[in-house]
């Protein structure tokens, strides 16, 4: 296939993970990449490099002729050049900065770590994660960089040229390790989740290892209960939401198990599941292997992953001659913004949703399709009863993942839901799904029978495992996915189980099939061809956790989970503050990390240089390392005697990363997304106002509101989009009253 990218020229001045990722995904779809100092080394550096030149430039007159002829320029701090200075020397590429809290704003200079920036999404708390009785646990691997790069990578593609297009990691994490709390907390009148346990059953210890199983579903419940010989737990229907208490006795019956024999009886019951995969046993994964998703570098022997999608093309030798006609000036121009781009939205949940949102946010037409038996699943996460008014129109999550979308139901269970389906499809540039597998299969919707309705039809299916290999069928919620592609591993205390980080899996998926998505658009535009993307929850899964398959194979180095502990800062941890929690006794939390020499000096001096602190050991990170519990010791009595605000006042301005632990719908209180506007005010018909987030990026040429609709009303545009199709007013009464459209769930009463 032609490299959608090909000719397009990307200057990376950008130093650390996100921007590395963000330039290799440009670099791997074809683009120029000129990688201008600092270099790295290593494997890791090695896998992030490939396909990029590297320039040595040792004056600034050194890169502005790099700069004179890049479409794309990816910056971050330690770059000698401002983004000023390069918007100055190149006024036709999009500039891409990556920072910790955006360019602008009271926080913007602010020290601060990816662990730091973690306590201030709620990403530390995010959905539970951890038991009560220790410290809540931070999510490990460094996701926070990798997931920075895909949004900046999808920012770099919309951008428009000579746009400054300003990513922010908090932002990023905002929405990727929680579960849009503050939506949901305007729209119910209380958080979706507050407190820590231990999900049951989940990341269990078998008689040979461990493994993960997960109960999303009350049918998946009670055929847990059946698996695990306890049928009477199923008399109790408060269990399926209260079961923690069951942990001791899931706890005996798993360790008196092996790995594959509970792996084989999940299966056979269709309990969602999965092997808990490291850098050691993730290429010798049956799966893996069968579809080739870890691959050998030919140059240097080491195992990495394979690309986070793959494109398809019925003619994929054509459109060269289309290509060399196209000047290196108008690369950009068709993915600046998404206005005129109709996308068919069958998608559900959180992955699919994010995929397609990002689209609505940015101008594109998007028709989300549901049925009335089948609405999206986060329609139900309300919490409400079903005998509640209208309870399916006040979820937080489905609001918060489906603003400017229009919502159309068909049941594709009959004749004439398809005939309107293949319609529709019919008139649409982009199809998005996430069904699994086998269900686009037997509604005869194939990518061939998809091309004959519309040959230039771009196709996104979103498989949780691909669409080939052995566990091609198997559930996949994300905490699958994070347990089979290494992210469970790297994520909880090393004296206990891992814990499933239960936000991950989802957004990483839909970024990366976006990502997969805009390139696969820009090479319609410039071949006239249609594309089929796969793009696959775990193929994009195993490429965030790349460094865990790269180092064991390059060096035998295994690596693994430190609570909240990190391999780049020392002392990194979190501390218990003065104050007491909403129930009583002390729970609040401050994270503390230092990441270099200078911060370990600021934190000394703003502690006032205390004896202990002077030892010449700690002064070079390798001691402070050696030492961490020591230091520990002493910030914990030093933190324990004051508030979280005391600390966070001492610590921050002396130029230490330090952060409030905050609670996921805290968020609005951060003044930095105050800002940033990060936060935009929707009117709900059934709701009320409730705060939305935007976009983890502000562009300099707007918009300045994303939000311009509310997420629609299950069946909302059902007579717009029909009478679209040509479809008459009596065909469509038709369509109502026998159960083909419709405006209310199966499972609710009318619509008051």
């Amino acid at each position: 296939m032609i490299q959608p990218l090909d000719g397009y020229v990307v200057v990376d001045l950008s130093s650390g993970i996100a921007g590395a990722y963000c330039t290799k995904l440009l670099a791997d779809a074809g683009a120029d990449v000129v990688k201008v100092e600092p270099v790295g080394d290593g494997a890791l550096f090695t896998f992030l490099a490939a396909g990029k030149d590297h320039v040595n430039a040792a004056r600034d007159d050194d890169i502005m002729p790099l700069l004179a002829a890049a479409d794309a320029v990816v910056w971050s701090r330690g770059s000698r050049l401002t983004p000023d200075a390069i918007r100055a020397a190149a006024p036709n590429a999009t500039v891409t900065t990556i920072t910790p809290f955006g360019l602008e704003g009271p926080w913007a200079d602010r020290a601060a770590t990816e662990f730091t920036l973690q306590a201030w999404s709620g990403g530390i708390v995010g959905l539970g994660r951890g038991t009560a009785d220790r410290a809540p646990v931070h999510v490990g691997g460094q996701v926070g960089e990798w997931l920075t790069g895909v949004y900046a990578a999808i920012g770099t593609l919309v951008g428009r040229p000579g746009e400054l297009v300003d990513v922010s990691m908090l932002e990023v994490l905002a929405l990727c390790l929680t579960y849009y709390p503050v939506t949901y907390v305007d729209m119910v009148g209380r958080p979706f989740r507050k407190g820590r346990s231990v999900v049951t059953p989940g990341v269990e210890t078998t008689s040979d290892g461990v493994v993960g199983l997960g109960v999303g579903t009350g049918q998946q419940w009670l055929d847990f209960c059946v698996m695990v010989g306890h049928p009477e737990w199923m008399e109790d229907r408060s269990l399926f939401a209260n079961r923690a208490h069951l942990a001791p006795v899931i706890a005996e019956w798993m360790a008196e198990r092996t790995t594959a024999e509970v792996i084989e009886l999940a299966s056979a019951f269709r309990i969602p599941h999965a092997p808990i995969g490291n850098g050691a046993t993730l290429p010798e994964t049956d799966h893996i292997k069968a579809r080739g998703s870890i691959v050998t570098d030919p140059t240097t022997g080491v195992a990495e992953p394979g690309p986070p999608y793959r494109f398809h093309t019925a003619d994929a030798d054509t459109g060269t001659d289309v290509l060399a006609s196209r000047s290196r000036q108008n690369l950009a121009d068709p993915l600046a913004r998404m206005q005129g781009l109709r996308v068919l939205d069958l998608t559900a949940f959180w992955a699919g949703p994010l995929c397609t949102h990002v689209l609505a946010l940015l101008g594109a037409e998007v028709i989300h399709v549901e049925s009335t038996a089948r609405p999206d699943g986060t329609r139900m996460l309300a919490g409400l009863k079903f005998s509640e008014p209208d309870w399916w129109e006040q979820s937080g999550i489905f609001s918060g993942l489906n603003t400017n979308k229009k919502s159309v139901t068909l049941d594709l269970g009959t004749d004439a839901g398809k005939d309107a389906l293949r319609r529709l499809i019919a008139t649409c540039d982009v199809l998005v799904e996430n069904y699994t597998p086998r269900v686009l299969e037997q509604l005869g919707l194939d990518y061939e029978s998809v091309r004959a309705l519309r040959p230039d039809l771009v196709m996104v299916r979103m498989p949780g495992f691909g669409l080939d290999g052995p566990w091609r069928d198997n559930a996949a919620f994300a905490f699958v996915i994070e347990d089979a592609a290494g992210l469970t591993w790297m994520t909880g205390y090393p004296d206990s189980n891992p814990m499933s980080p239960y936000c991950v899996g989802d957004p990483n998926a839909g970024l990366h099939a976006l990502t997969g998505l805009l390139l696969a658009v820009e090479h319609r535009r410039r071949t006239g061809q249609g594309v089929f993307v796969e793009a696959s929850m775990m193929d994009a899964a195993l490429n965030v956790t790349a460094e865990q398959v790269i180092e064991y194979s390059s060096s035998g180095t295994l690596l693994g989970r430190d609570g909240n502990r990190g391999p780049l800062a020392a002392p990194q941890n979190l501390y218990l503050a003065s104050e007491a929690g909403d129930k009583g006794r002390r729970d609040t939390w401050v994270a503390i990390a230092v990441a270099t020499d200078d911060q370990w000096l600021a934190l000394r001096d703003a502690l006032g240089q205390p004896a202990w602190a002077l030892e010449a050991s700690l002064s070079a990170a390798s001691g402070r390392h050696e030492h961490h519990d020591l230091i520990d010791k002493h910030l914990a009595a030093w933190c324990g005697d004051r508030s979280s605000d005391e600390i966070v006042d001492h610590l921050w301005p002396a130029g230490v990363p330090v952060a409030k632990v905050m609670q996921p719908h805290e968020q609005p209180d951060l003044a930095q997304l105050q800002f940033r506007r990060f936060f935009e005010a929707v009117e709900h018909p059934v709701t009320g106002t409730a705060r939305h987030s935007t976009l983890p990026m502000r562009f300099s040429g707007g918009p300045e509101r994303y939000h311009v609709r509310h997420a629609p009303l299950l069946g909302e545009h059902n007579d717009e989009i029909l009478r679209g199709l040509g479809v008459s007013g009596d065909e469509i009464a038709a369509f109502e009253a026998s159960g083909v459209i419709g405006r209310t769930p199966a499972a609710a009463a009318p619509r008051r």
